[in-house]
């Protein structure tokens, strides 16, 4: 009998529950993205922001958290983080104290421009290898699971 050290690690019934594919892909794929982005130090969640109010200037906040599931406790920290960062500002509601509005800065554009360029890179590597039809499948399926 070979020693547990040079046994290959049995992973049970993990293989079995969709939760543990996921996360298994997930750890690769923010990985990926993380050397994707490199010097430009843009998270995942930073870039979601980022083309969520590209394609909405002027969003609320709780808005924003709410397209990107992200709870207040999350989304409050990230946006002070880019706003330091010069990447959005905030904008006082004139009709409602209560809610700031979303804009990314002229350097916030710019970044988006060249993290998006860089996400298509980073796409096209980590889907290299499945067919296109099997990533169409594979996004129909992760949005039904995603609501």
């Amino acid at each position: 009998m070979a020693p547990a050290s040079k046994k290959p690690v049995s992973l049970g019934t993990l293989n079995q529950f969709i939760g543990f594919g996921l996360r298994l892909a997930q750890v690769r794929v923010f990985q990926d993205f993380d050397d994707a982005m490199g010097d430009l130090a843009v998270s995942p969640a930073a870039f979601s922001v980022m083309e969520v109010l590209r394609n909405n200037p002027g969003l609320t906040q709780s808005k924003l958290a709410a397209a990107i599931r992200l709870d207040r406790s999350s989304v409050v920290p990230l946006l002070d983080k880019l706003e330091k960062r010069g990447v959005l500002r905030r904008q006082s509601s004139t009709t409602d104290r209560r809610h700031n509005h979303l804009f990314l800065t002229d350097a916030g554009l710019a970044l988006h421009d060249e993290a998006t360029r860089r996400v298509r890179i980073h796409e096209n590597r980590i889907t290299a290898c499945i067919t296109p039809a099997e990533k169409k499948t594979l996004m129909e399926l992760l949005l039904r699971f995603g609501g």
